[in-house]
């Protein structure tokens, strides 16, 4: 698309001029001001782009000699002339310039149907926690931005006004647009063709029905959330248009690592170290778990590397219950200190000389 006709211009803009039409598009059309909004991200560039090329002396020479065809290769956009009219030629007030000719194709009126409703886009954030808290379960707040419902308007983009006469189109149902010889014609958006006016332009969010806002949103982790759990806040995404529904915040929950557990599926896998004698003789001994402490029985003769099963010690499941915490034995050798304890250990050896390396 042309540059000129991009920004509403005239081939003749002054270089300010250029500057008031960059500024006042980007506050309409920036990603910040609609986040989310791919229509309008990729229409900002384009803006970006005409404003550069044009804001530059040599740039806008060049682009100038060359017809303009730089914007055409890239935009790939086509417009429709069906239901004009050329039957006339336009004469002092009716006639155009050729951005006032495309103005409604760039900009076209806002439609006060609600049958036009769209819902809002959804938002994406995440959420880190301690494995503690994905066991129990924790509130947190993410802090996002977001489109909202325009307060004057509730997100309708117009205001309700006694019906009368159209006066985009003076009640004729049709609008004009004239270029020297040429009127285009076309059906009015803003009343629908109708001629009456049933509703008028918020002027607070310029009938587009939305504003921005930062917003502290809380979410609620359930028990049992493992890493990389998504979670669906409904209707705190981006505010739909039109009175649409709004759209939904999904929130990634990263829960961060822990010294002791390892956690697979339901289950938490623990290694817990073990002395030779408790090992031989068996004991007792105490393990942590997502609950506290517990109590483990160790059997007699117990191998280094073996495993057991608590069952309804791991992580919460839901539906399907709790999974089960599994403690894996790893032997600590004594540190043998003075003669009588080698001793010992050369007596046991005696002992118990089975011969434990069998090929």
């Amino acid at each position: 698309m042309d540059f000129y006709v991009l920004l509403g211009l005239e081939q003749t803009a002054s270089p300010a001029d250029i500057k008031r039409a960059y500024r006042r598009l980007s506050r309409r059309y920036h990603p910040g001001i609609n986040p989310g909004d791919r229509t309008a991200e990729s229409l900002f560039r384009r803006i970006a782009e005409a404003y550069e090329t044009l804001v530059d002396p040599e740039r806008r020479r060049e682009y100038d000699l060359a017809g303009g065809h730089a914007a055409s290769r890239g935009s790939g956009d086509t417009f429709e002339f069906s239901g004009f009219d050329f039957s006339f030629a336009a004469r002092g007030s009716e006639a155009a310039t050729f951005s006032e000719l495309f103005a409604d194709v760039l900009h076209p009126p806002a439609s006060f149907d609600r049958a036009g409703a769209q819902v809002g886009s959804d938002l994406h954030a995440s959420l880190s926690v301690s494995f503690e808290e994905s066991m129990r379960g924790v509130e947190r707040q993410v802090v996002v931005t977001r489109q909202v419902s325009c307060s004057a308007c509730h997100g309708l983009g117009h205001v309700p006004t006694p019906e009368g006469r159209c006066a985009h189109c003076q009640g004729t149902g049709k609008v004009r647009w004239a270029r020297g010889h040429m009127v285009f014609s076309k059906s009015c958006a803003t009343c629908g063709g109708t001629g009456r006016q049933r509703a008028e332009g918020c002027s607070v969010c310029a009938g587009y029905g939305r504003g921005v806002r930062s917003e502290a949103i809380p979410v609620q982790v359930p028990p049992g959330a493992h890493d990389g759990a998504r979670l669906r806040v409904p209707e705190r995404g981006n505010a739909g248009q039109r009175g649409g529904r709004n759209g939904d915040l999904y929130v990634e929950v990263r829960v961060q690592p822990h010294p002791l557990f390892r956690r697979d599926g339901d289950d938490i896998f623990l290694v817990v170290p073990v002395a030779v004698h408790e090992a031989v003789l068996g004991a007792r001994i105490e393990v942590p778990s997502p609950d506290g402490p517990v109590k483990l029985k160790v059997p007699a003769g117990t191998q280094a590397g073996q495993r057991f099963r608590m069952s309804g010690r791991g992580a919460p499941g839901g539906a399907a219950g709790r999974g089960d915490l599994i403690v894996e034995v790893k032997l600590v050798l004594p540190e043998i200190v003075g003669e009588r304890s080698k001793e010992l250990m050369r007596e046991f050896g005696r002992l118990n000389g089975e011969d434990v390396r069998r090929w």
